[in-house]
């Protein structure tokens, strides 16, 4: 081993196939192993990793850790601006993703259609990713310092069906306006049909367009979401989101 050189870093060098492999079988659930680790041609630029299996990204982040102690332990804490925290353990983290892919199963979301995130930094972020994650829907995850121009540009290319926004955001104590962003960019955005809002800042009233647009409280509270959603079963190589460039 060369000088200088981790064991492991060497070894995912050394024989990258074998080393993620391992990697893979040792710290992912699988619903089906692979056929092939890898496949690349840097002329191209063509890779594929893990070929013919298949997984999903939010059993691996959630369902398998709440059948030991794990479920009891923190996996997500969340402070504010204004210094209000909230802490989900694993099994609540489960419980609030499971009923929110209900509900975007029950605004007729389904694999591979896109779902836009335009939130500030509060949980239901990750909440929506992975509940987009769970049925098989591709997530992308806006900023939500974008102005409405941007966010018009980036659900019209990826064509998304549903929007899920704030009423507010709240960056350095000021309110970020992003249900009203959301608004003037829907106007030239017919494909999301539909629009969930979280309550966040309730500092004013807030339009919500009949038919379009709901809250993600009362969604969440309506009788007939339950209380599980089972995981949809994934390509290895199946897209899970798509990212934008700041354009910098």
């Amino acid at each position: 081993m060369p000088k200088g050189y981790c064991v492991v870093c060497y070894r995912s060098v050394k024989d990258p196939e074998k080393f993620w492999a391992e990697m893979a079988e040792r710290n992912l659930t699988w619903y089906k192993k692979w056929d092939k680790v890898l496949e690349y041609d840097f002329n191209k630029p063509f890779i594929k990793w893990f070929q013919g299996g298949r997984l999903n990204a939010s059993y691996n982040c959630l369902d398998r850790h709440i059948t030991s102690a794990t479920r009891n332990k923190a996996a997500l804490i969340w402070e504010a601006d204004g210094g209000e925290y909230k802490t989900y353990t694993y099994q609540q983290l489960y419980y609030e993703v499971n009923k929110f892919a209900n509900v975007l199963k029950k605004k007729g979301i389904r694999k591979g259609d896109r779902v836009t995130i335009y939130l500030p930094m509060i949980p239901e972020l990750p909440i929506s990713m992975l509940a987009c994650a769970r049925i098989g829907a591709i997530h992308s995850v806006v900023f939500g310092g974008f102005s409405a121009k941007s966010l018009m540009d980036r659900i019209q290319d990826c064509q998304s069906q549903m929007l899920i926004t704030a009423d507010e955001g709240v960056r350095g104590g000021r309110f970020v306006p992003l249900k009203k962003n959301a608004d003037e960019a829907l106007n030239e955005c017919p494909t999301v049909k539909n629009v969930i809002v979280v309550q966040r800042a309730n500092s004013g009233k807030i339009d919500m367009e009949p038919g379009r647009d709901s809250w993600w409280h009362e969604e969440m509270k309506a009788e007939d979401i339950g209380l599980y959603c089972e995981p949809e079963k994934m390509d290895a190589e199946d897209p899970l989101f798509i990212l934008y460039t700041s354009g910098s």
